[in-house]
């Protein structure tokens, strides 16, 4: 046996022709979180800035700032987004004749819509900032990079040439070079060395030991002792130096990634307080009593044929 449309009372008609999705509301709680998450963002910026202190010695460490930070993001995904789940749900079209479930499950589903049209907002805002400004710095940065490869570039190819240069001029009697081109001949030789492949070659370390011996009256052999001690002591520290970069990089990777999975699970807070808080908002919602229903029940529907006459 069929069922016609006249089988059923009017408000469950009128029920089944509203939309199960009230966007005008979703709109409404996403463009609050967001307005509410990007508040809370720039006095997160204003308090951190106000606690870092360019001294080493005040101010809160780097790890205190990170973990600061973190917890900042997750308190304001978890405030703004309640605020639009709040808002979506209480702001939406009131489904009278649905059952609980159906309900509950309407008022999840928009308190989650809030928070992703809200996120996906804040996050095209961000990355459009982002990206011109990343877009300037690194038209800025290529032309720097390369400027810089330039320079890096020519400054080698100088100490190269000079290390040539001195080459060619080397004699027996290094004692008549002066002080300063001792020491500049010196300078190259170590930089030269250090950075091919780190090792000092047998020619340079007998002219070394030449310039040593003639201006500090040692020995040839103790001369060479010097250098073999000083080079190795040179030659740790640029060592030294590469690996403490290696570090700063790593942690810095480190630091990175575990940043991306704080900021996943703030995320994801925030699309469960949303959710939660539209499930309130709701029930609030259809917890509210109209005026005119008050009325109704408490005076006849007034017309104009029984007002009183006027004067």
């Amino acid at each position: 046996m069929t069922s016609s449309n006249r089988n059923y009372p009017a408000a469950l008609l009128e029920t089944a022709n509203i939309a199960g999705v009230s966007w005008g509301a979703i709109f409404a709680g996403a463009a609050g979180a967001a307005a509410l998450s990007l508040i809370l963002v720039l006095l997160g910026f204003g308090l951190g800035f106000s606690a870092v202190s360019p001294w080493s010695d005040s101010g809160v460490s780097a790890k205190g700032l990170g973990i600061s930070t973190i917890v900042w993001l997750a308190f304001t995904q978890i405030v703004a987004s309640g605020l639009g789940g709040y808002l979506a749900g209480r702001l939406r079209v009131k489904w009278s004749t649905l059952h609980g479930d159906e309900v509950y499950f309407r008022d999840t589903a928009h308190g989650f819509l809030a928070w992703a049209v809200a996120t996906l907002v804040t996050a095209t805002l961000v990355v459009g900032s982002v990206s011109s400004i990343v877009g300037g710095g690194l038209q800025a940065g290529a032309s720097m990079t390369s400027g810089a490869a330039s320079a890096v570039t020519q400054a080698a190819s100088n100490e190269d040439n000079a290390y040539f240069v001195d080459s060619l001029f080397r004699d027996d009697h290094p004692a008549a070079l002066t002080d300063e081109a001792a020491r500049s001949a010196v300078f190259r030789i170590f930089a030269r060395s250090l950075s091919k492949d780190g090792q000092l070659s047998a020619e340079d370390r007998t002219y070394l030991a030449q310039l040593i011996a003639a201006r500090t009256n040692i020995s040839q052999a103790d001369a060479e002792a010097r250098i073999d001690q000083v080079y190795a002591q040179a030659r740790k520290t640029a060592e030294d130096a590469k690996v403490a970069a290696k570090n700063a990089a790593d942690k810095a990777a480190k630091a990175a990634a575990w940043t991306t999975l704080w900021m996943f699970v703030a995320l994801l807070c925030g699309a469960f307080f949303a959710s939660f808080a539209a499930t309130f908002g709701g029930r609030r919602r259809d917890a509210a009593v109209y005026l005119h229903d008050a009325t109704l029940e408490r005076e006849p529907y007034t017309t104009a044929s029984n007002l009183p006459p006027a004067r």
